[in-house]
């Protein structure tokens, strides 16, 4: 059954062609992931998931590109890893703005109520 799928590969050889399979599919789910939070909000919107699905596949691609010693496939796939740890990092920081802006609003309406109720 082996040697109908796989030819004379090795088993290390196997290893490494899942391991690139695996790279694909987590590069996928990140469309998927995208689509279907969009179907969701009826808007398109990027999820937190895009990104790490980005992150994980480009760098399970990367180690396969450099497995196969493909420096086109790497320079496709590696210097992506980086600009979606930027993003990430943006998404954080503007979340983390959004949440501090959110209490200080909160916390001025609050005051306000406690001002004309005294």
């Amino acid at each position: 059954m082996r040697d109908y799928f796989f030819g004379s590969l090795s088993i290390t050889q196997i290893c490494w062609i899942v391991f690139g399979f695996a790279g694909q599919i987590m590069f996928t789910m990140r469309f998927i992931t995208q689509w279907l939070a969009s179907e969701k909000a009826k808007a398109t919107v990027i999820p937190l998931s895009f990104w790490v699905y980005s992150i994980l596949g480009s760098a399970v691609l990367s180690a396969y590109a450099i497995h196969r010693k493909d420096p086109v496939f790497l320079l496709g796939q590696l210097p992506s890893v980086f600009i979606y740890f930027r993003n990430i990092m943006i998404n954080r920081k503007a979340t983390q703005k959004a949440d501090k802006d959110a209490a200080v609003s909160n916390h001025v309406q609050n005051s306000s109520v406690r001002s004309i109720d005294s």
